[in-house]
């Protein structure tokens, strides 16, 4: 009697299954020796050694920025300068305010000399001067904060205002960086600090200039990552490159040194 479909289907499939399974598993892979960050070429980043962000300190309209995006500054110079009619007008009204303050001092201290004038408003005479100078003072510092200066040296990385616009205090005004020293960030095994210290010598190749270049470790992370077993660490280019440029990476060329 003859065996039915489903009888012989089943009797198929079993043979097919039976030979292939030694090459399903011969094909299955052994697993990796190592962690996944020790297979992978280490990638770093050129960062600014300073960076900032300039905002308005007072609402007035932007009167000048004497330099463009991408242009190079000393410290102390000027990047921005505001209109600060007004704040020039409300000064000069304060000043007019403790002349007057100073004066009638004054008179009612020659009068308290003749015992024409009462104590109180002697001393009421003086606390008007007293207030008239801190207005004085309080106008001052506003007309200082009329232009900003640059904190250091450095270059303009992007501008968010321009000129004859009118803004408020704290709006963000441009970004600028210090890149007279660029800096190296990556993540490294944490079993590299077996032999990685402050002042390690390598060298990173960076990919948009396609130059390999000398490099020098400055810090290393106060942390390990426990789940990945990697640390930070923070290089600096060693020398002055003027092709680099912040925001470029590369691939880091280090290895422990021949015992």
């Amino acid at each position: 009697m003859s065996a039915s479909p489903s009888a012989r289907l089943r009797r198929a499939l079993a043979c097919a299954l039976a030979i292939l399974a030694p090459g399903i598993h011969a094909a299955t892979p052994e697993p990796a020796a190592g962690s996944a960050l020790e297979t992978r070429e280490v990638r770093a980043q050129l960062a600014p050694r300073r960076y900032t962000t300039l905002a308005a300190e007072i609402g007035a309209k932007i009167n000048r920025l004497p330099l463009a995006e991408g242009a190079a500054f000393k410290q102390g110079q000027v990047l921005v300068q505001f209109d600060c009619l007004l704040q020039q007008a409300q000064l000069a009204k304060a000043q007019a305010a403790l002349m007057a303050a100073d004066t009638a001092w004054r008179g009612n201290q020659k009068l308290a000399e003749l015992n024409s004038v009462g104590r109180i408003e002697l001393d009421v005479s003086k606390a008007d001067v007293l207030k008239a100078q801190a207005e004085v003072a309080a106008n001052r510092a506003l007309i200082g904060k009329c232009q900003i200066a640059a904190p250091f040296s450095g270059r303009i990385a992007e501008q968010k205002a321009r000129e004859q616009q009118y803004v408020q205090p704290g709006q963000a005004l441009m970004e600028i960086l210090d890149d007279s020293q660029l800096e190296l960030e990556f993540i490294v095994p944490s079993r590299w600090l077996a032999w990685v210290r402050n002042g390690t010598a390598f060298t990173v190749h960076i990919d948009e200039t396609g130059k390999t270049y000398p490099a020098k470790v400055q810090r290393i992370g106060a942390r390990v990552d426990p789940v990945s077993q990697s640390v930070k660490l923070n290089a600096v280019i060693d020398g002055r490159f003027g092709e680099l440029a912040a925001g470029m990476s590369g691939k880091v060329l280090m290895a422990p040194p021949q015992r």
